[in-house]
């Protein structure tokens, strides 16, 4: 598994790297920063303990070891700069008509109880005389979600950063989403999603932001 990051971000990570091989010549690179890893599967054996469980067991040697890597590839946005994602991409075009990527999946940690939440992203802009290559998008909404967080927070967010980097005529911004700390514990309300909508520029006038729910809610051939 490797993620990617900017040439900047690397600094924030060690050399460390983790080969797999298997016989049909698969290669699984896992990168990540050894001093956050050690830090973190000594406090998750802790917990282990704490619950009941032996981490002694041969089923929980690795698992502290597992999830700190987990935890830290599920929130490697701490270590992106969205902004700078944006700026590797940006053009000189002229189009001034609206610019939908929709159907970005999205998976992110509550930061109330660290459970999942995931569902997808429809995010569009208008240009104002720069484009961005199409494939930024989905990573800034990745920069974001891979961090603890609230969906109403992320979605502000993915529009602020768009906003204020592209600078076009308007952003808009819906996330449907799932949220297991509903479903899992609590109320355990199975069938539940949760939406969240933000809109800047022209994306604020009735007409231009019912085209965009149109077209979100559309399946074109």
């Amino acid at each position: 598994m490797q993620w990617n990051i900017t040439e900047n971000d690397m600094k924030n990570y060690d050399d460390n790297m983790s080969v797999q091989n298997n016989m049909d010549g698969y290669e699984k690179i896992e990168q990540y920063n050894t001093e956050k890893i050690n830090a973190l599967q000594i406090r998750f054996k802790d917990v282990i303990d704490i619950l009941g469980e032996d981490p002694a067991r041969e089923g929980l040697v690795k698992t502290p070891e597992r999830v700190a890597k987990a935890m830290q590839y599920l929130t490697h946005g701490y270590d992106l700069d969205p902004s700078a994602i944006i700026k590797s991409a940006m053009f000189t075009e002229d189009h001034n008509q609206m610019v939908i990527v929709k159907d970005i999946e999205v998976y992110s940690l509550c930061e109330h109880h660290m459970l999942p939440f995931f569902g997808k992203a429809h995010v569009a802009y208008i240009p104002n005389g720069k484009i961005v290559g199409l494939s930024k998008i989905p990573r800034v909404v990745d920069a974001f979600a891979r961090r603890l967080q609230v969906q109403e927070r992320l979605t502000d967010q993915i529009k602020d950063c768009i906003h204020e980097t592209l600078n076009p005529l308007g952003v808009a911004v819906v996330i449907e989403a799932q949220h297991m700390c509903m479903q899992m514990r609590g109320i355990q309300k199975q069938n539940s999603v949760t939406t969240t909508s933000s809109f800047t520029g022209a994306f604020e006038k009735d007409s231009t932001r019912k085209e965009f729910i149109n077209l979100i809610s559309s399946k074109l051939s």
